[in-house]
């Protein structure tokens, strides 16, 4: 289940992103898909492996290509897998929640995210068939982002901006009294 959700879910984020420079509907797709990814698929089934199958991470170091990947894997990591995992546990949620939150939070996350995926190269040819087209998306959302900073920040930042165009900007007033006529 949660192998077709990624699939699902990355080639929401994939797809999403690419219109994400253009369309503000494209890049809260690809920020809710993203967020949801890392966080219920990420961390969170991960969580629910660490419970029930402790042995399975074992496994998954020793896909890597690299024999200094799959040494370092089998004799530092495994033997400290609670450690390991729930670091990896707390760093998925983050950046899931850091996404979804929005504004610059969501580019921390957006970064956090990128050096994840850079990250998984290491671990098995096969990845970067996920890893690569991830790097792209993430790559355009943060361009995206960026760009659309003030187009859509997160609900924080929105209450706490002052506005930058209109009667209210020009009278230096609370926004709330747009009605008010600089004098």
């Amino acid at each position: 289940m949660e192998k077709v959700m990624w699939l699902l879910l990355g080639a929401t984020v994939v797809v999403a992103s690419v219109g994400a420079h253009r369309s503000p509907r494209a890049r809260l797709v690809a920020r809710v898909a993203l967020g949801v990814l890392f966080l219920v698929f990420g961390a969170m089934v991960n969580v629910v492996y660490l419970a029930t199958d402790w042995d399975s991470f074992a496994e998954f170091g020793q896909m890597s290509q690299f024999a200094f990947v799959r040494d370092t894997w089998a004799t530092l990591v495994v033997p400290n897998t609670g450690v390991f995992i729930g670091a990896l546990i707390v760093g998925e949620a983050t950046a899931g929640i850091l996404v979804l939150s929005g504004g610059r939070r969501m580019r921390a996350g957006l970064v956090m995210l990128l050096a994840f995926h850079v990250g998984l190269l290491f671990f098995g040819w096969w990845l970067w068939l996920y890893a690569v087209p991830m790097l792209v998306a993430l790559t355009l959302l943060l361009r995206a982002e960026r760009a659309h900073r003030h187009d859509a920040p997160g609900l924080r930042d929105a209450a706490h901006r002052r506005p930058t165009t209109g009667r209210a900007a020009v009278a230096g007033s609370d926004p709330h009294l747009t009605g008010v006529r600089a004098r």
